[in-house]
């Protein structure tokens, strides 16, 4: 009987485990990458009570009653602007002409925007009414001291770098990136750039996925396409086995000839786990564990490969990384247009959503398509046995 996608992804999640190794990092080099411990504020951000406008620190009882044509005038103590360091103690009757950034001083409970009075430097007058705390920025308004800025196991965002450089951090703690093996199988594959013989065609498999596991803070090791020789690929899969994380291949998986991958797991002294799932594409998805480190082995179709990637690998891949969310993030939509095709199994369909609706990326949605990816930013997950999608129909989308 044939795993369900569900069974699999359990299965698959079960057998592994967040690679335990730390490395210090600048901050801007930490971008992108998953944090080893919860990151706690040291202070507060704004670190004091600021003004957000040009203008004058002053008591709001002082001006309550101030309007174009009766104006207060109030005798202006000095000048602070952002970052002078210079503190001023205004009183009742006084007002401290303050630029934007500038500390408000205690004494003080609102700024008045300078729109609404004469500028003046020594004794200003005042044209309106500001009601108490209006405009300050209060000392951590924005983050304060204690607050959680990072869970352990989150990836860091730009934001995420933003708001720690303003916290004066220089450098973060995070998981080492996770290493992962590429290998495509096949005689018939070339590597680009060598010449093409007829029967021949050039290797995009380990290319397309080497460059979403970048895409994913992941280290990609392309191995060089092996020809269907099942001794020279457990070879080479036993030594890349020693330097990554986790292996996968392309190719070798189905029940022809040359599918030579059911032989290699057992010379690579490897334990299969499973061996095909109830879904299209992505049906004859292998996986083995060996030295507690998984291979996942995919169909040679193209959108088998990658389909099969993002509904098992990337979840792993998150979980090796060290991320706290490892599943994949599924939503509820409307589809828009047509896909006639009705089938018995579950199947995968590529589509673009724009966040109201999702529609398919091409008419081509065969196994061996790979251009039909070029727009697509999620899978249509169509349950066994439904027919035909309509216009109008809800349907679950994977978000790539």
């Amino acid at each position: 009987m044939m795993e369900t996608l569900e069974s699999v992804l359990t299965l698959l999640l079960a057998h592994c485990g967040a690679v335990n190794e730390n490395e210090t990092l600048p901050l801007l080099s930490a971008l992108g990458r998953v944090t080893a411990c919860d990151i706690v504020a040291p202070m507060n951000v704004p670190p004091f009570d600021q003004s957000p406008l040009d203008g004058y620190a002053l008591h709001s009882e002082d001006i309550a009653q101030a309007s174009r044509e009766n104006p207060v005038f109030l005798r202006v103590v000095g000048e602070a602007c952002a970052g002078c360091g210079e503190i001023f103690h205004p009183q009742r009757g006084e007002a401290l002409r303050i630029m934007t950034g500038a500390p408000v001083p205690p004494e003080c409970d609102c700024v008045i925007r300078q729109e609404d009075t004469d500028e003046g430097m020594e004794l200003a007058a005042f044209y309106a009414a500001v009601k108490h705390g209006a405009n300050v920025c209060r000392a951590g308004e924005d983050v304060r001291k204690g607050a959680l800025i990072v869970r352990r196991g989150e990836r860091l965002t730009s934001a995420h770098i933003g708001v720690l450089s303003s916290l004066g951090f220089c450098e973060v703690t995070c998981r080492r990136r996770v290493r992962a093996a590429l290998l495509s199988t096949g005689d018939e594959i070339t590597r680009p750039g060598n010449p093409l013989s007829f029967g021949k065609i050039y290797e995009s498999n380990s290319a397309a996925l080497a460059a979403r596991l970048i895409e994913l803070g992941i280290e990609a090791e392309v191995m060089a396409p092996s020809r269907d020789d099942a001794q020279l690929v457990a070879d080479t899969l036993t030594e890349a086995l020693a330097r990554n994380d986790i292996l996968m291949t392309t190719g070798g998986v189905s029940v022809g000839k040359k599918d030579i991958l059911h032989q290699v797991l057992p010379l690579m002294g490897a334990e299969r786990l499973f061996w095909k799932v109830a879904m299209k594409p992505g049906m004859p998805t292998m996986a083995g564990q060996k030295d507690g480190k998984l291979i996942i082995c995919l169909s040679g179709n193209p959108f088998s490969a990658l389909a099969c990637f993002e509904v098992f690998a990337v979840p792993v891949l998150r979980k090796l990384s060290g991320e706290q969310i490892c599943d994949s993030r599924r939503v509820r939509t409307v589809f828009r247009g047509q896909f006639g095709k009705a089938g018995k199994a579950r199947r995968i369909v590529r589509a673009f959503f724009d966040g109201n609706s999702a529609r398919l990326t091409g008419e081509n949605q065969s196994n061996g398509s790979l251009s039909t990816m070029i727009g697509c930013n999620c899978l249509i997950d169509i349950p066994a046995g439904n027919g035909p999608l309509c216009d109008g129909d809800e349907i679950t989308v994977i978000l790539l």
